[in-house]
């Protein structure tokens, strides 16, 4: 059962967004931590099926820092006294899209999505089982198209990201595509090394 783990709240291109995660005013029982974490991967649902991206960035929002006005009240008397006073501190995370999945074909596709995401779209989190699906071609090898994409997009949090999305391909892999993934992560760490990279 997927977990709904945030709600869009803007972009800032057509593969680079944000979502507002889910907390205890949204839900009864909001995600934990562990459900928004760096290279998770995460989907969300529109009419021609799912649009999959992955968590690069973490932003904490708190509107009341450097607010050093005087406090009459505690926070815990605020929902007493003032009911309409709004807790806007928050967990906003960066999502990066990777790709689509067509439902009723349930073809993978990465590359860039045609399909705009709108705000207020839910976002879940897609299970290691999911994920690993989307990374098979048609011809059932393992494959990752989206590489240039992450390199272009995700700034300095490109080579930590792949090296963690392969880290997880790794334990649903067999020996053959371990080694690719070997080779793959390899080539990322020398190139970071080096400066190969540009971020």
């Amino acid at each position: 059962m997927p977990v709904k783990i945030a709600t869009i709240v803007k972009s800032n291109s057509h593969v680079d967004y944000v979502g507002r995660v889910v907390d205890r005013l949204d839900a009864s029982r909001p995600p934990e931590a562990s459900d928004y974490g760096f290279a998770q991967f995460v989907f969300m649902p529109v009419d021609e099926g799912k649009i999959v991206g992955v968590i690069y960035n973490t932003q904490l929002a708190n509107p009341d820092y450097g607010n050093l006005g005087p406090r009459l009240s505690p926070p815990a008397d605020l929902s007493v006294l003032s009911p309409d006073y709004l807790n806007e501190q928050g967990v906003l995370v960066g999502l990066l899209l990777l790709g689509w999945q067509e439902e009723e074909k349930g073809v993978m596709h990465q590359t860039v999505p045609r399909r705009v995401v709108s705000v207020g779209t839910n976002v879940y989190n897609l299970s290691d089982r999911e994920a690993y699906e989307f990374h098979k071609g048609a011809s059932g090898s393992l494959q990752i198209h989206y590489f240039s994409q992450v390199i272009a997009h995700a700034g300095a949090f490109a080579a930590p990201l792949l090296e963690a999305i392969i880290e997880q391909l790794e334990k649903a892999s067999d020996e053959g595509e371990r080694q690719k993934l070997y080779v793959l992560k390899r080539s990322l760490v020398w190139q970071r090394t080096l400066g190969g990279v540009r971020l």
